[in-house]
């Protein structure tokens, strides 16, 4: 319904969610946070969903920030749980066995950077605008971008980031590799569906695995990694799609993974 706060709809297999509170500019709130959880949970066993797109309502934001006046009346203890709240929302984004594409179509600003470098792919509008200004509220990033933004952009930038709180426009957000990709704000979804769409014609499962490999992976030692991808790349082999990849490269013709 357009009254809920996040929308999720699912069409030729590509699954849209939409931060929906557009006269907020979609800021996060504890109601927004868990309708997003509950989503996320519904996206997971959802088979029709292949591909993730998440998106904000409206022109002007992505999503802008938490929701201030809420977070104006915290107590240090909610604050903790607010930041866990978030934090394992966006946790659940990266943990989910589904490729899931951020559609930035304005402002991400602090829980919507947050949320955007969750995500497995970063498409942005040139209207776009980046950044983590928390220090100008006297607080800092809580759903994980002092930790996310070291792994995006190394540990100088991260903090250029942070300490200074300012807004980063598409195109540097790009030069950053704070983004993946820019087009002109029409185009945003056609192209962010277009991305699904290519996904979809590759081994979903062998994607899920790999984002598996590559999440975990990179928290861990390299030898542990390397035992982490001996082990998710071998259970490749006891999947569909990998029998009928191989076949039809053998084959000489286009294969029909069925994501299983």
């Amino acid at each position: 319904m357009p009254d809920e706060i996040v929308l999720f709809r699912v069409e030729e297999g590509i699954g849209t969610i939409t931060i929906n509170r557009p006269k907020a500019l979609n800021a996060l709130n504890v109601e927004v946070l868990k309708a997003l959880g509950k989503i996320l949970d519904q996206a997971r066993k959802d088979d029709s969903a292949k591909v993730l797109i998440i998106t904000g309502s409206g022109e002007k934001a992505f999503v802008a920030g938490a929701d201030i006046s809420e977070m104006s009346r915290m107590t240090p203890i909610q604050a903790k749980e607010f930041s866990r709240l978030g934090q394992g929302v966006f946790r659940g984004i990266e943990e989910l066995p589904k490729p899931v594409i951020a559609a930035v179509n304005g402002f991400a600003l602090g829980g919507g950077c947050e949320l955007a470098i969750s995500c497995d792919y970063i498409l942005a509008s040139d209207q776009a605008m980046f950044g983590q200004p928390e220090v100008n509220l006297g607080i800092f990033p809580g759903f994980g971008g002092t930790q996310r933004l070291v792994k995006h952009l190394g540990k100088l930038r991260a903090k250029e980031l942070v300490f200074f709180g300012n807004r980063i426009p598409a195109k540097r957000a790009l030069e950053l590799g704070l983004a993946n990709e820019v087009v002109e704000p029409g185009k945003l979804m056609d192209r962010a569906r277009e991305l699904a769409k290519k996904l979809m014609e590759k081994g979903l499962v062998a994607i899920g695995l790999c984002k598996q490999a590559i999440e975990r992976g990179s928290d861990s030692a390299l030898d542990q990694g390397l035992l982490l991808e001996q082990t998710l790349w071998s259970l490749g082999f006891d999947t569909a799609d990998q029998k009928e990849g191989m076949a039809a490269f053998l084959e000489k013709r286009k294969p029909d993974f069925q994501g299983k």
